[in-house]
């Protein structure tokens, strides 16, 4: 077993989880898991650089993804049949204003509900939702998500003795928690 995680393993991490929030297919909550048993094992102030490299990345990646989708503006909106012809202003209103009603709430949830954060950063760019909100929700939003992630890989090493099953029951766990709250939201629709 490594000596702790280390800076470089850190950065891959911050690097990794920055990628999986622009490309949203690479399962970054796993990686934090992952990381949080790794860090847990060896040193345990550890796990407070893995919740801060896990969020600092997701941030980083949600901030660039909302940047891209800001400037690609109405065109794209039109062309995701999110608003009309017509009157594509008054749509985009109210696609910011059903943000703004509850939008700590949506912006946190939406992390933590796996497919539910890439509608949510789409609605918000496109919809005008102001970037100097988005900057500081997102700030509570990729935190809380990192500390949940890095729970189940506590929770993970809590229970098996050995650190590397720790580790696979960590990544499998998050990865369930994934696969079960996507089918769920499948469900419901």
């Amino acid at each position: 077993m490594p000596e702790g995680l280390g800076p470089v393993a850190l950065l891959a991490l911050f690097g990794f989880v920055a990628f999986g929030s622009i490309i949203p297919v690479v399962p970054t909550g796993a990686a934090v898991s992952g990381a949080a048993v790794l860090a847990r094992v060896e040193h345990p102030w550890e796990l407070v650089l893995v919740v801060v490299a896990g969020a600092a990345g997701a941030y980083a990646g949600d901030i660039v993804t909302y940047t891209v989708l800001n400037r690609a503006g109405t065109p794209l909106a039109q062309r995701i049949g999110w608003v009309q012809k017509e009157d594509p202003q008054a749509a985009l209103r109210r696609i910011r204003q059903s943000i703004e009603q509850h939008e700590m709430r949506t912006l946190l949830v939406s992390r933590l509900v796996p497919g539910g954060r890439v509608p949510v950063l789409v609605a918000a760019a496109l919809g005008g939702y102001p970037w100097r909100r988005y900057l500081t929700a997102a700030v509570f939003a990729t935190l809380l998500w990192s500390i949940t992630y890095s729970g189940i890989g506590v929770i993970g090493d809590s229970l098996f003795a050995d650190s590397q099953l720790a580790v696979i029951a960590a990544v499998v766990g998050a990865t369930l928690l994934t696969v079960v709250a996507q089918a769920i939201q499948r469900h419901r629709r």
